[in-house]
């Protein structure tokens, strides 16, 4: 099976203390990761624009290190990768801050001739989320919904909402749940979505069973909650230990889809996401030590 993701890989700054440190990361950058790590024998690659410059050549290199393809990375003879910091609390959450407005991927797809989604042909299975969307312009997003709708690919998706990243909260809702609407595989978070489309738990729930997607509702410590598919009662135990939650939902939806993509049942991948992203939360960054 082939799988491709989609969005854009950064340069990730953050502090140890007070020692910097530099890596490489990007939401769905880290769940081709995960989702490599946890299914060896899938092929994952991962789609996105970088430029010509020395730091695009090293994250092209450090994708290439994670066992990650990156034939199907496009090239910008203008622009640069994105920036961005990590700052935590005490308790472990996270903020950010980013220098991404001139990044090469958000001129991903594009051509002097219009948008162009070749790159995508060929795939078992694509996965993006609304970070993705957002750094894309609207023209974009909208024929990358008309691609979706016609692909044979199943389709995985993770809103990933982040307010700093759109011109407004009502464009975002309506690009997000045209997404929703058509995903195979849907990977939300609660937070998010009660963020984004101003809802209660409950209604977070009924919507997504409207939806009708297989997936998971990450919850945080409280462990998933399955989508399309019910399965036995089950205990998610929470992490004794949060240094970082970067990545926590980036690495579940890594694992989930690993085991789902390898025909492992819906109660198995539930229980490899939760594991995965409570071991990530014990750690600094984005990416752990394999």
């Amino acid at each position: 099976m082939k799988i491709a993701c989609i969005g854009e890989a950064m340069i990730e700054l953050s502090f140890r203390g007070s020692i910097p440190s530099i890596g490489v990361a990007g939401d769905t950058l880290n769940t081709a990761i995960y989702l490599k790590r946890a299914a060896p024998k899938l092929q994952v690659d991962y789609v996105t624009r970088l430029g010509t410059d020395p730091f695009s050549a090293q994250i092209k290199t450090f994708i290439a290190a994670q066992n990650i393809g990156i034939e199907a990375i496009e090239t910008s003879q203008k622009r640069h990768p994105g920036l961005y910091a990590i700052s935590t609390s005490a308790s472990g959450e996270r903020a950010f801050t980013y220098w991404r407005a001139q990044s090469a991927a958000r001129e991903l797809f594009q051509t002097a001739n219009g948008a162009d989604f070749s790159a995508l042909n060929g795939y078992d299975a694509l996965y993006l989320s609304g970070i993705t969307l957002a750094i894309l312009p609207s023209d974009i997003r909208h024929e990358l919904l008309n691609f979706l709708k016609t692909s044979d690919a199943l389709f995985a998706f993770d809103s990933n909402y982040r307010s700093a990243l759109w011109s407004d909260a009502q464009e975002a809702r309506k690009t997000i749940n045209s997404f929703w609407e058509i995903s195979d595989l849907a990977l939300p978070s609660l937070d998010d979505e009660m963020e984004l489309f101003q809802e209660n738990f409950e209604t977070v729930q009924k919507r997504f069973v409207a939806y009708g997607s297989l997936g998971a509702l990450k919850r945080g410590e409280k462990g998933p909650l399955s989508l399309g598919e019910p399965v036995s009662a089950t205990r998610y135990p929470a992490s004794s230990i949060v240094v970082d939650t970067t990545a926590a939902g980036d690495s579940f939806n890594g694992a989930y889809l690993g085991a789902k993509l390898s025909g492992e049942n819906q109660e198995s991948a539930l229980q490899k996401g939760h594991a995965c992203a409570a071991q990530v939360v014990q750690v600094h960054g984005a990416i752990i030590e394999a």
